[in-house]
């Protein structure tokens, strides 16, 4: 009998394992269909690079050759990056517990953060990777968010090494519009802000304040500048409040939330309000509700020399009669101001949701080609040039 239940089981492990794998194999060759008819400019190309469930926040290793990927629910994975797709896809510190492990980042010297909804852990570089048994916590509870928050409603983070040296990190606010008592709470913790860290998790300081939800950040090449898109708030219309792209160009800058529902259009429950004085209005106000997520200053060589300024992935409205966004946006930049927003990749949007894709972060590969993340799907896709 014991022979017969062992035979049993294999039958049945083989079975549950034969079903995933054509489950996986069904599931890229549907996002390959529609990959073929997302538009790009000419010489463009689009393809699928590899799977990872809910895939949201990237980085690349400084040796060009791992991925990390954060996500939405409590795992993070390790993709080895190919040419063309993933060699490899595997779970990154398997055994350890995350809440919203959304924000991985790189320090110059292959030391991995990751910013979680509730901490920060650093891992540090050995031999063929990463200790991944044995995280620090840098940056508990308590000293990035407070102790007893459990709203995760914006709790999705993103962090950076800055050229200082320092770790920035972007931690929402998880109201729509707050109450005087709420902001009271949310200004002295630096929700609605961002947040720099020493590499040791030391010397915490609010870097930036009057920010709704900033899920995507990047130092402008050269000056060494920090941008940030920021969403805004719902509810008050189609058409407004518009999204952010913001530009800090020192600490201690205030951008206007919740005072400003975006731009430079008044919230209702703050209208009465006087302002604090100073306010930073953003560098370039976007369309209402797309929900402008990743940003990403292009640094190489292999788009053509109009395509190199700063990209944006548009994660796609939810509260809008008719749909805006789920796609990627470029904006050209020059002398230091971003232009307007032209479409760069689309067609995840058909006018209606469900959307066929979510748009999340960015990341260059070391040919200059960009991964795009999808949380909706669950996949990286590969942006490249390959002539007219």
């Amino acid at each position: 009998m014991r022979r017969a239940a062992w035979i049993l089981l294999v039958l049945i492990a083989g079975a549950a394992s034969f079903a995933m794998r054509r489950a996986h194999a069904d599931h890229a060759a549907d996002l390959r269909a529609v990959l073929a008819h997302i538009r790009l400019p000419p010489g463009f190309h689009i393809s699928l690079y590899g799977l990872v469930p809910d895939a949201r926040g990237l980085a690349i290793s400084p040796d060009g050759k791992t991925l990390i990927v954060g996500t939405s629910s409590d795992r993070v994975f390790r993709v080895e990056l190919g040419p063309d797709q993933a060699r490899a896809i595997v779970p990154f510190a398997p055994e350890q517990k995350f809440i919203l492990p959304t924000g991985p980042c790189f320090a110059p010297d292959g030391t991995l953060f990751l910013a979680t909804f509730d901490r920060i852990l650093r891992f540090s570089p050995r031999a063929g990777g990463w200790d991944e048994d044995h995280p620090q916590v840098i940056v508990p509870r308590g000293r990035l968010i407070p102790p007893d928050e459990e709203h995760r409603g914006h709790g999705m983070r993103v962090c950076r090494i800055g050229p200082d040296e320092r770790l920035y990190v972007a931690v929402g606010q998880p109201t729509n519009v707050p109450t005087p008592a709420q902001q009271a709470l949310f200004a002295q913790w630096g929700m609605g802000g961002i947040l720099r860290f020493d590499r040791d998790g030391g010397n915490r300081e609010i870097f930036a304040s009057g920010i709704r939800n900033s899920v995507g950040m990047d130092f402008e090449p050269g000056t060494g500048t920090l941008w940030f898109t920021d969403n805004q708030v719902d509810g008050m219309g189609d058409d407004i409040p518009p999204e952010e792209l913001n530009k800090a160009s020192q600490s201690g800058l205030n951008f206007g939330f919740p005072w400003y529902g975006g731009g430079h259009v008044r919230t209702k429950q703050w209208a009465n309000d006087a302002p604090p004085a100073g306010i930073v209005f953003p560098e370039r106000e976007l369309d209402a509700h797309a929900a402008d997520l990743g940003v990403l200053f292009y640094r190489g060589k292999a788009f053509p020399e109009n395509w190199r300024g700063v990209f944006i992935a548009q994660h796609g409205s939810w509260n809008r009669s008719v749909p805006i966004g789920a796609r990627v946006i470029f904006l050209p930049f020059r002398d230091g101001k971003p232009g307007a927003e032209i479409p760069f990749a689309e067609g995840w949007n058909r006018g209606a949701t469900p959307y066929l894709g979510r748009p999340v972060a960015l990341a260059e590969l070391r040919d200059g080609s960009l991964i795009v993340s999808d949380d909706r799907e669950g996949a990286l896709y590969r942006i490249f040039y390959g002539g007219e």
